[in-house]
């Protein structure tokens, strides 16, 4: 059950943040539209190339921070999924952590297929044009980190109540 869960949420959050960059950046072509107005300003579609981590940070552009960026994206990987089936998490630490390594290992393939990570979202509100783009792999990421804090040690907690 545990391990079946960490997989199946992660397999999910990978599925889909492939299937969205498939669709949207191939197939409604978005690499030579450019952009994309789907519910302007609050969501739009920009094309992306994130050589770098969130914003474009450590951007170099180089094949060596490629790798180093795939290597350590992996390592986070191997860690959460060995951190959270080690202790005995809950099952919400379970599907948070899934969906950080599904979102992540997303945005690996896109390193290995096209040395980038595709990005295709862009919301901005209230007057505020924010010039950046993501991904749902991100949105999973982010979504599982935030998981992660939030229920760690509530599902350790019932289940030492429950031991005698």
């Amino acid at each position: 059950m545990r391990v079946s869960l960490l997989f199946w949420a992660g397999f999910w959050a990978f599925l889909l943040d492939q299937a969205s960059k498939y669709l949207v950046v191939h197939w409604m072509g978005l690499v030579a539209l450019r952009e994309i107005d789907v519910l302007p300003p609050l969501l739009n579609f920009r094309y992306g190339e994130n050589r770098g981590i969130n914003f474009g940070l450590l951007d170099s552009g180089s094949e060596a921070a490629r790798w180093v960026l795939i290597g350590f994206s992996l390592a986070v990987c191997v860690v959460v999924a060995t951190w959270v089936l080690r202790q005995r998490a809950g099952r919400w630490v379970l599907l948070s952590a899934g969906l950080l390594i599904g979102g992540a290992l997303g945005n690996v393939v896109d390193r290995l297929l096209y040395g980038y990570v595709l990005d295709f979202l862009n919301m901005s509100c209230c007057g505020i044009d924010n010039p950046f783009v993501f991904n749902v792999g991100d949105v999973f990421i982010f979504a599982g980190a935030a998981g992660l804090i939030l229920f760690e040690g509530r599902g350790t907690r019932e289940v030492e109540k429950k031991a005698p």
